[in-house]
């Protein structure tokens, strides 16, 4: 299997396309991560046909909010707005993360939004 889930050899051309959005945020200052960084990173590989992301990583302290993270944010398809990404972390993610998390996700939502619209990154930044 390679890094996106798929067996070795299929849809290389789904390998070939795919984009990594990042978003960034500041970290409240008692959350144990934060004597570790200052912010909070969250990097996504997004399929950019179908919007669907399709691994997540971030910065979290534990394994455990890492990977639970990633299970809320995994499969969801970024053409279906930011707000129901949103109302799920708002419903289920009750650590001290939560709204540099939720940050982090609107940059990269809104970096997807300039992608599909051609704007560049420096118009970003």
């Amino acid at each position: 299997m390679n890094t996106l889930g798929l067996q070795v050899g299929e849809d290389e051309a789904l390998v070939q396309k795919t984009l990594l959005f990042t978003g960034y945020a500041k970290l409240p200052l008692t959350l144990t991560a934060s004597k570790l960084y200052e912010v909070i990173v969250v990097a996504v590989i997004v399929d950019p046909d179908t919007s669907e992301i399709l691994d997540v990583d971030c910065t979290l302290a534990t394994a455990v909010g890492r990977n639970f993270f990633k299970g809320l944010v995994q499969g969801y398809h970024l053409d279906e707005g930011i707000e129901g990404l949103e109302a799920i972390l708002e419903s289920r993610y009750y650590g001290s993360a939560r709204r540099s998390l939720i940050q982090c996700l609107h940059n990269i939502y809104n970096r997807f939004l300039a992608y599909k619209n051609q704007v560049t990154i420096r118009e970003l930044d």
